[in-house]
């Protein structure tokens, strides 16, 4: 998961398309469907669901009230797991049943790939072909997009991630176009810094598919103790040890503002690292708006973060 990762090398939206659907009344089923999958703008209001939730799954939108985007954790390899396979495990009614009142609440419902428990590059897998199986899927059970939860660090070492993802990128836009489908990306923050990932890191991959790519749900945690837990160690002056790694320093090299999505764990115990209060949060949002910044704000997880969580992070800038 976006949390459960091990590295030794890395110690490592609303007013957004919440018209409801019977505006679109006039339209066809499928001209209604792909409105309302419709890449969302800015800002960004993700939340990941991969820990297990006792009774109804996903939940009743008033638990996530706040959030435009819903991550069903976890698409591997070897198939769904997790949340993302207890959405197959719903029947094709109940699903369509769930995805319309999300939908009428402006909230879309996307599968996380990978997180920690795949390392694609390292095992070998075939970025095409993984690709199109996961592109197969997402269209199977009718979701909204993906996001990609690569956490390959040995690869990025190796500097052989960067090649594997922009096959896999481009291949997955082409499966799943744009503005029909979501696809996002989350890598952690220090992937960002230049001159550090001999295959040239995140700034490279952008550099090359950052076009097919709608924003980065970046991971500002888990990556030292004293990693981001401060508005500025997190907006505008990352450590000596990531440098350039906070929010407007990746923008400055090279990265779109409006693409970078501020991710932080809903509490001390859903991260190893990096955690900071949502009050203090919601005043680091506020700082960033002020800077001109409104790509939004990720959370790692629910149920640790729901309605009343969003609401104080967006309490300052977005209310």
């Amino acid at each position: 998961s976006l949390t459960r990762l091990a590295a030794a090398s890395v110690c490592l939206a609303a007013g957004v398309l919440s018209a409801p659907l019977q505006g679109f009344s006039e339209l066809s089923t499928k001209a209604r469907d792909i409105l309302t999958r419709a890449t969302p703008a800015a800002p960004h209001f993700v939340i990941y669901s991969d820990k297990y939730v006792s009774g109804t799954f996903p939940p009743p939108v008033s638990e996530v009230e706040g959030y435009n985007v819903f991550a069903l954790s976890f698409l591997l390899l070897e198939g769904a797991w997790d949340n993302a396979e207890a959405w197959v495990e719903l029947n094709s009614t109940e699903r369509a049943t769930i995805k319309s009142e999300y939908a009428a609440a402006g909230i879309q419902l996307i599968v996380s790939l990978f997180g920690s428990t795949d390392v694609p590059t390292t095992s070998g897998a075939d970025p095409i072909t993984t690709a199109d199986t996961m592109a197969a899927w997402v269209i199977e059970y009718d979701l909204d997009g993906v996001d990609v939860d690569y956490e390959d660090f040995d690869a990025f070492d190796a500097g052989t991630a960067e090649a594997w993802l922009i096959s896999f990128t481009t291949e997955l836009r082409n499966q799943l176009p744009e503005g029909d489908y979501i696809l996002t990306q989350a890598p952690v923050a220090p992937w960002f810094s230049p001159n550090m990932w001999t295959g040239g890191g995140y700034l490279y991959v952008d550099q090359e598919v950052g076009s097919m790519i709608d924003w980065y749900n970046i991971q500002f945690y888990n990556q030292g103790t004293t990693e981001y837990t401060t508005c500025s160690g997190l907006l505008t002056n990352s450590s000596s040890t990531w440098p350039e790694s906070a929010l407007f320093q990746i923008a400055a090299n090279g990265v779109s503002l409006d693409k970078l999505v501020i991710g932080k764990p809903a509490t001390t115990a859903d991260a190893n690292n990096g955690y900071i209060a949502a009050a203090t949060l919601a005043g680091c949002v506020e700082d960033a708006v002020e800077q001109g910044w409104n790509a939004g704000v990720m959370v790692w997880e629910f149920p640790d973060a729901a309605a009343s969580w969003i609401e104080t992070v967006r309490s300052e800038a977005f209310p």
